[in-house]
């Protein structure tokens, strides 16, 4: 076998893409050196193949001739070490053996088309660096900007071996983890050793059970157990028992989740009674409400928070491809519509000083994470219509990555149920050691090793492995072969065939599962989460059409094993039996989590509202340009959000497409003019000061944002996603729990039911120097990611102003509430009190404010929220081209506002307050009498018009002045520069 390299490059007369983004990328990071990069990608390739196929390949699968040259040769020959830039020294990045290679997989596959085969293939990266000769300073770049350590090795110069690296044969050998007489001290150390994340009380409930047996569990048993009992899939600790104790309440769950969220959706639905419109919530892998006669909507969204932090762009774009899978995986199977996302970085101008051990510098992180998700969603056809971004330097080590799918199944299709005997079928990738140990990690914290110590959980996605086996699996669905579906995720085959099988039993062959590689033992086959696979219930009569189906679209598919009726799960490998565990300990066996919780109100002093009368323009410009709430066409304009036709709002709205919409709102039947709003509420900052008014904010602006496009506010789920810091601490756990109730209370109010829900817990970094230990932990998130539904979606508005002449009106009462607020974090004011919520008000607005856009007597809406009424004046004026002039004193204010409030802080207020369940609309002339019938006595005020000129003119007729005269280009600039990235 010969081992040939191919290195591609761009033309002479093509600019090099790849080294100048390198360069840029050490100048961000403050690399004082003058670097010239030269790029180039390419492909090693062990095979019987001699220079003319190897030369014919390369010209007509792997390069362009006008826009690429090509160097091919055996490895070491010396044309592939000839530098392109003269004196410059070689950086080259390969894969580490045994991770994912999908472009050398595809390239397998090619290779048959030409008649030929190889034994193995891999890619590379090259990078000619001019400007560092120190080896230390090439590893350095090589680590920090163009490799990944966990995934990928970094040779500093060509390559020099005469062969890829080949998985090994395995050698059966039972193993068993020796629990019966281990002390406790010993028990913990195997839960830390094998990576576990299991707690001592876990660990001797666990022996006690094997004690009882009189026998020691085998490694694949203690593996199983540690899967399903994982914070990731289990949620133990928001479905576990908690003692709450606040200054009013003293509450004792049994059950938290299901005391507080899951019981709101029951509330809810015990009040709509036969108008119920949930089909199916926490019970599948996504949520299913009614959506058309014929047709229902599934929606989840997931976190792959630690994945992300340790490979961003792996950890991000199998993030999306799971989600994705939750929905296909969900009844029947859902066909993804859409997708969300949601990012929590630390700011990107972080100083390199200021990163700690063991971290990658959010710049690189938000780059990979971006480009991850991305990649997978558009590879995979599916529109990405909505998300945010929200910075904070708390996130340095925790980089958060939310991910939701969006999709659509017929209502004979939303429920499953695996029969006995039925076969059990794994389809889609093949099954390798990426991802092992990938549930327990996501439960675990994270340290300045976990990048050395948990690299093995990082997943390698492939999303057109996953499109192939999305197209099998509709087919499929619609065919009536087979009797329930779910995807392989998190813990791999351990965990979807132990939650399939868990009501019946199920016998696994794990000898049969296809692998990447040789090598893999029973137990990384059977815990593995490596990526594209989803698993089966086929009735052995209908296998043979399956199979016949799957051969047809070229995707593997392969029998595992069979559910029995026996209540058990028995795996075995060749023949041998290698793991017998009863269902009934599986998912019954774990201990409840008994945790004490305590929330403490933190004291809050007023705000200083004190502002210089010079300073309204300046201030807004700030904080337009404060990274919160600047633009993110950076991020959006990277995604697809046409694929499948059936886009009717997009992320960006306006004359020039840049404005900040509202919400997203689609068509999932391109025959129906009926539509789906997906939208999402967020603000960590306001969890620093009540966890309470943080979560019923969140509920707040994820439903206003729908109701602001059009959509119908008693049509409205929401999702939950919690990620909080280390939760066995009772002041965590406490504002946690009291964010829980925050939910619950204000999801009734709204009759918003949740549907589905995901938590990611632990998440802190820790790390040492000299000794001693800093630990940083996320600011306690909530996302509420929301999905409304349109009537009609020729009534939606968008938030850009559309006519010269039109009136502006405010709707919504403002407080003094600047807590959180963007006015205090750009002026470095501390205090205020946090925006609340006054649900049963809110709710009616946004019924009355619906009628109105229904009855089209609104051609422009908008949302407030981050800066309040001066941003988001600025923003409808900006994204529409048109100017606007507007008297302050007409914004009213509620009576504890006003209490006591001088001239200034009333000023101050009415531009900045950030106070909940308020909108900015826009209204014909001849449809304000019409307008203003929808609301009777409820806080709506005409503040002003629309006009042709190209300032946003901002009056105080109390005190005879115009705080705010200023061209909308000047604040459109401000709100575009802070991530205007090429």
């Amino acid at each position: 076998m010969t081992l040939w390299e191919i290195d591609i490059y761009p033309s002479d007369n093509e600019i090099n893409r790849a080294g100048q983004r390198i360069e840029a990328d050490a100048r961000d990071l403050g690399w004082t050196e003058p670097l010239s990069v030269e790029a180039g990608h390419g492909y090693l390739i062990q095979a019987n193949l001699d220079a003319t196929q190897i030369e014919q390949l390369t010209h007509h699968l792997l390069s362009d001739r006008v826009t690429e040259r090509a160097i091919v040769a055996m490895v070491g020959d010396a044309s592939l070490a000839e530098p392109p830039l003269e004196g410059a020294s070689l950086i080259t990045v390969l894969p580490k053996p045994g991770v994912t290679d999908p472009v050398a997989l595809s390239l397998m596959g090619s290779l048959k088309s030409f008649g030929m085969e190889a034994q193995a293939c891999c890619t590379l990266r090259k990078y000619w660096v001019n400007g560092l000769d120190n080896p230390d300073r090439l590893q350095q770049l090589g680590a920090r900007l163009v490799a990944n350590e966990s995934i990928e090795q970094i040779l500093l110069g060509p390559i020099e071996q005469d062969h890829l690296p080949q998985g090994s044969n395995y050698s059966f050998e039972l193993q068993h983890a020796q629990l019966r007489a281990a002390s406790d001290e010993e028990l913990i150390a195997i839960s830390r050793d094998w990576q576990l994340s299991l707690t001592l009380v876990e660990m001797q409930t666990i022996r006690d059970h094997y004690v009882a047996l009189n026998r020691d569990p085998t490694d694949i048993e203690l593996e199983t157990i540690a899967q399903t009992w994982s914070e990731h899939c289990s949620h133990k600790t928001l479905a576990g028992r908690i003692a709450y104790q606040d200054e009013k309440t003293s509450l004792n769950f049994d059950n938290m989740l299901k005391e507080t969220i899951f019981e709101a959706t029951q509330q809810i639905r015990r009040d709509l009674g036969k108008d119920d419109w949930c089909v199916s919530v926490f019970k599948d892998n996504a949520g299913i409400v009614k959506f058309t006669e014929d047709y229902n909507v599934a929606f989840k969204v997931e976190t792959h928070n630690r994945p992300s932090a340790i490979e961003p762009y792996g950890g991000a774009n199998t993030g999306i491809g799971g989600v994705i899978r939750d929905t296909l995986g969900t009844g029947l199977g859902a066909k993804p519509i859409c997708n969300t996302d949601v990012f929590c970085f630390a700011p990107p101008e972080t100083p390199n000083e200021m990163i700690p051990p063991g971290v990658l510098h959010p710049r690189r992180v938000m780059k990979g994470v971006v480009s991850g998700v991305r990649d997978y969603g558009n590879r995979m056809g599916i529109p990405t219509v909505n998300g945010a971004v929200f910075f904070d330097h708390r996130y340095i080590g925790n980089p958060l990555v939310f991910c939701g799918n969006v999709g659509l199944l017929s209502h004979k299709h939303s429920f499953k149920e695996p029969q006995p005997d039925d076969l059990i079928v794994s389809i889609g990738g093949r099954t390798g050691r990426d991802g092992i140990h990938g549930a327990t990690f996501s439960s675990a914290e994270l340290t300045s090793e976990s990048e050395q110590v948990s690299s093995g959980a990082v997943q390698i996605g492939n999303a057109i492995t996953e499109k192939m086996a999305m197209d099998v699996l509709l087919k499929a669905r619609d065919l009536g072969l087979y009797s329930a579906v779910t995807d392989c995720g998190a813990g791999g085959f351990s965990s979807a065939v132990g939650e399939m099988g868990e009501e019946i039993g199920a016998e696994v062959w794990l000898d049969k599962a296809p692998l990447k590689y040789d090598g893999l033992s029973y137990t990384e086959i059977w815990i593995s989460e490596a990526q594209e696979r989803m698993v089966f219930a086929v009735p052995a009569a209908k296998w043979e059409a399956f199979e016949s189906l799957c051969q047809s679209e070229d995707v593997e598919a392969t029998v595992i094993g069979q559910f029995k009726p026996t209540g058990r799960l028995v795996l075995s490998y060749h023949g041998e039996q290698v793991g017998d565990i009863a269902m009934s300990f599986l998912h019954d066996g774990r201990p409840p989590v008994v945790r004490e919780a305590v929330y403490t109100p933190p004291s809050v002093d007023e705000m200083d509202l004190t502002l210089a009368d010079s300073r309204p323009c300046e201030l807004i410009e700030q904080i337009l340009g404060s990274l919160n709430v600047a633009s993110k066409h950076w991020i959006i304009r990277q995604y697809d959000h046409e694929v499948q036709g059936g886009s009717v709002l997009k992320p960006l709205v306006g004359v020039q497409n840049d404005g900040p919409g509202d919400a997203a709102v689609i068509r999932p039947l391109l025959d129906s003019r009926r539509g789906l709003s997906v939208s999402c509420g967020m603000n960590p900052h306001y969890g620093d000061f009540d966890p309470y008014w943080m979560a019923a904010s969140a509920i707040d602006e994820a439903v206003r944002n729908c109701v602001a496009v059009g959509t119908d506010p008693s049509r409205i789920a929401i999702l939950d996603n919690f990620c909080w810091g280390y939760t066995d601490r009772p002041e965590t756990l406490g504002s946690l729990v009291r964010a829980a109730l925050g939910c619950q209370e204000t999801a009734v109010a709204y009759q918003t039911p949740f549907i589905s829900g995901k938590d990611s817990l632990n998440n802190e970094f820790s790390y040492e120097i000299d000794g001693e230990k800093t630990t940083i932990s996320i600011p306690s998130t909530l996302l509420i990611s929301a999905m409304g539904q349109v009537n009609d979606v020729s009534n939606c508005v968008t938030m850009d102003l559309k006519q010269a002449g039109s009136l502006i009106y405010i709707v919504g009462q403002t407080h003094r509430e600047f807590g959180g607020s963007h006015f205090g974090l750009v002026m470095g004011r501390a205090g205020g009190q946090v925006p609340t919520v006054d649900a049963d008000h809110a709710r009616d607005l946004f019924v009355r404010l619906h009628r109105a856009i229904e009855a089209g007597c609104v051609t422009a809406c908008h949302d407030l929220s981050e800066g309040g009424l001066s941003v988001g004046l600025a923003e409808m004026a900006f994204a529409g081209g048109l100017g606007a002039e507007i008297d302050l004193q007409n914004v009213p204010l509620s009576e504890t506002a006003s209490l006591d409030a001088t001239d200034s802080d009333a000023l101050v207020i009415r531009l900045f307050s950030e106070s909940n369940s308020r909108f900015i609309v826009e209204v014909p002339v001849e449809s304000a009498t019409s307008f203003e019938s929808h609301f009777g006595s409820q806080s709506v005020a005409r503040l002003g018009h629309v006009c042709d000129h190209d300032r946003l003119v901002i009056s105080d007729t109390a005190s005879n002045r115009t705080p705010v005269d200023v061209p909308i280009d000047r604040l459109k600039s401000a709100w575009l520069k802070p991530l205007n990235w090429t």
